[in-house]
């Protein structure tokens, strides 16, 4: 089963616990804190394999989530790191955020890996939260908690030359004459139901060419297979454009090549504007009269074959040889989306119609990891933090009276200024 497009659902590990505890031995009742950091969860990267060719197991299981970091223990001791998840997939396939639409990855070499997403940080254990006036911490840190992201994989085929035409023209009879592909092959429409791709030996050299399934007039508004299959040849420097020029299917030769051409351009500029061989088909059965009447009609570069028979096939794989060797290489870095850091400085100061306040953003967040309401050290930092962020001055300016109502998380408590 071949499949080119799917959405699945990543996870990156949550960061381990800060762990509490304080140094005990024989003789020794209380000694200081020594609770150690949780681990960092696990990072998810995606990996690009040559001996991968479809996006089919993604379509059995959707969900990939990163293992957790492990919580920290006594003697200062650091909680294990969570397992980073390895995600395989074909050597083409394009990552994109569902939300956003940003491309995450372009993967188009083998072994190819990126990071994706990080893997939330441990917490801090109580040990670093000792200080001149903070003797015995009760209180730890918790770990970083990590969001769930939609994301869609398209694969889309590396080959320099992409084979169209329309059904039964012999498209994939030709890449299975010319390269080792072994593409089903019979006399009747929408034969290829998947994209094959052949290296095709030119002297000491070669190159990969791509059958993309037949095209009929609509494809680029998604008639027949139409846009499933367009799309594996974006990447292509060189059209091999086969007609038929036997008319064995009752179609105008010249007409399939408009056609065609329109479909191409409809659906993406650049397509439109790339160079093309065009291979005249099945040669063996055709009206000379119906070959002369097409070379006069359209000007582009045009080989006599039969892919039944092999004539032409060497000089046809010749000049597209010849021509891809005059066409660049487009080496223009794709623009990554990454997602952005999380967000542990900012906060927000409102004040609502009924007269109380509210402080909400990212510092909030980070800060209600370390909040403990019913440990006193915990509140003490708590409220020492309040001060030091600029909260407190920040609800100043906002109006805030002693007495008023100020919501924080889940915490209410009335305003006292200092």
């Amino acid at each position: 089963m071949f499949v080119d497009k799917t959405k699945i659902y990543i996870k990156a590990g949550d960061g381990g616990d800060g762990h509490t505890s304080f140094f005990a031995e024989k003789y020794i009742i209380k000694g200081g804190p020594d609770g150690g950091d949780g681990g960092k969860g696990g990072d998810i990267y995606f990996v690009a394999q040559k001996d991968i060719s479809s996006l089919v197991d993604y379509n059995y299981n959707s969900k990939y989530v990163a293992q957790n970091g492990s919580r920290g223990a006594s003697r200062f001791s650091t909680g294990k790191s969570g397992k980073d998840l390895y995600l395989k997939v074909p050597v083409g396939t394009v990552i994109k955020d569902c939300d956003s639409g940003g491309i995450l990855a372009d993967l188009t070499e083998d072994g190819q890996a990126i990071l994706v997403l990080k893997g939330g940080s441990g917490g801090k254990g109580n040990a670093r939260f000792k200080s001149s006036t903070r003797r015995s911490p009760y209180f730890s840190q918790l770990g970083q908690k990590c969001e769930q992201r939609d994301i869609s994989l398209e694969l889309k085929l590396i080959a320099s030359v992409g084979i169209v035409g329309f059904p039964n023209v012999g498209k994939s009879t030709l890449l299975s004459t010319i390269s080792s592909a072994k593409p089903k092959v019979g006399n009747y429409h929408f034969t290829t139901l998947t994209p094959s791709l052949g290296v095709v030996k030119v002297f000491d050299d070669s190159f990969v060419a791509a059958d993309i399934p037949g095209l009929i007039e609509g494809a680029a508004d998604g008639a027949g297979l139409g846009i499933e299959f367009l799309k594996h040849i974006e990447r292509t420097r060189l059209i091999l454009h086969v007609v038929d020029i036997s008319a064995s299917e009752g179609r105008d030769p010249i007409q399939d090549y408009k056609i065609i051409n329109k479909e191409l351009k409809k659906y993406s500029s650049k397509l439109g504007k790339l160079d093309q061989i065009i291979a005249l088909n099945k040669v063996d059965i055709a009206d000379p009269k119906i070959i002369s009447n097409f070379k006069k009609s359209v000007k582009k570069p045009t080989v006599l074959i039969s892919a039944i028979t092999k004539q032409g096939l060497e000089e046809l794989k010749s000049t597209v040889y010849q021509l891809l060797q005059t066409i660049p290489v487009d080496n223009t870095p794709v623009e990554l989306y990454v997602y952005p850091e999380r967000d542990t400085m900012s906060f927000e100061v409102v004040r609502h119609d009924s007269g109380n306040f509210e402080v909400y953003g990212g510092m909030i967040d980070e800060l209600a990891r370390n909040v403990v309401l019913d440990d006193i050290d915990s509140n003490n930092y708590f409220q020492k933090k309040l001060k030091d962020s600029g909260i407190i001055k920040s609800l100043e300016q906002h109006g805030a009276r002693e007495g008023d109502k100020v919501q924080i998380l889940d915490i209410e408590f009335e305003y006292v200024p200092e």
